[in-house]
């Protein structure tokens, strides 16, 4: 019998200046700790690294290393623009008991395969954590290679990556290394078939909202009921449609919010979603179908 894992890429819940809202957050990682969500990437896309003022990161890392302690893998989203960036934030990190430090390729600037492999490796040399790609190509117009990839899964603290949009890259990786070295895949429309394919680990954004049915989902497909596991995917993809059929973080903020998790998730200058979208996707079946599911507070 196979075993999946689930790591849900959660949000970052904020008051109205901009800080931490600490009951949020802790809020949120209580609804995937108890729904047994197996590890969180925190500070990663869908927790708007890149939009938090430096004082919200600090308080996100120390707040999330304290709400999860002893409760599953945290994985911290480090990547910045550039080398000296990203090691200021590796050297915050460093400070807490955490499991991870994820790495997304620089944007803005473009830089070479070798010139990747310098950054990542530099980067490996100072983490006290085990260091993890991060490779979201349609955010950063950056793309790893896989060659590049291999070479550098030979230092090390660098244990694996995330693969975001493009499949074949991360069934490559598993060919070449993946015995070896974690190949996490952001698949979330086709866990069921991966899992049956043999593809275990799988992290997205989606999970942090529906971190029951995830489970749920994997749990089928660890027991081969594939039917069930069918099943749970068509409700998973359903609710991920939802959510990318309006402006994603407000989206993200608004279900969030009507689960009973505080917090704007949508960092400014994103704008809330208007009544009569919020009115939409709170009326959707699947919607629905997930209050009814959520206890009350």
């Amino acid at each position: 019998m196979t075993t999946s894992r689930f790591i849900s890429a959660i949000g970052t819940p904020l008051n109205d200046d901009g800080t931490l809202h600490r009951s949020g957050l802790r809020a949120h990682l209580d609804d995937q700790w108890q729904a047994g969500i197996d590890g969180v990437l925190v500070a990663g896309t869908m927790g708007q690294m890149q939009l938090l003022s430096d004082q919200a990161y600090a308080q996100l890392v120390e707040a999330a290393a304290e709400f999860s302690a002893g409760r599953g893998e945290v994985m911290i989203g480090v990547g910045d623009t550039s080398l000296h960036r990203t090691l200021d934030r590796i050297e915050l990190v460093n400070r807490y008991p955490v499991d991870a430090a994820v790495v997304l390729t620089p944007y803005y600037a473009q830089f070479t395969q070798e010139e990747l492999v310098d950054y990542y490796t530099a980067l490996a040399d100072v983490s006290r954590h085990p260091l993890y790609l991060y490779n979201l190509p349609p955010r950063t117009v950056s793309q790893l290679e896989v060659d590049t990839v291999e070479k550098v899964a030979d230092h090390p603290n660098i244990a694996g990556i995330k693969c975001s949009v493009d499949l074949e890259f991360a069934r490559e990786l598993l060919r070449r290394i993946g015995d070896r070295f974690r190949v996490i895949v952001a698949e979330p429309k086709q866990i069921d078939t991966l899992i049956r394919d043999g593809v275990v680990e799988h992290l997205d954004g989606i999970y942090a909202v529906a971190p029951a049915w995830t489970v749920e989902l994997g749990r089928a497909a660890d027991a081969g009921d594939w039917d069930r596991a069918a099943a749970c995917q068509q409700r998973l993809t359903a609710l991920l449609d939802l959510l990318r059929s309006h402006p994603v973080a407000p989206a993200f903020t608004t279900m969030l919010n009507a689960c009973g998790i505080p917090g704007n998730y949508a960092p400014a200058p994103y704008r809330p979603l208007s009544d009569s979208q919020r009115q939409t996707l709170l009326a959707h079946p699947v919607m629905r179908q997930l209050l009814d599911a959520t206890p009350a507070p």
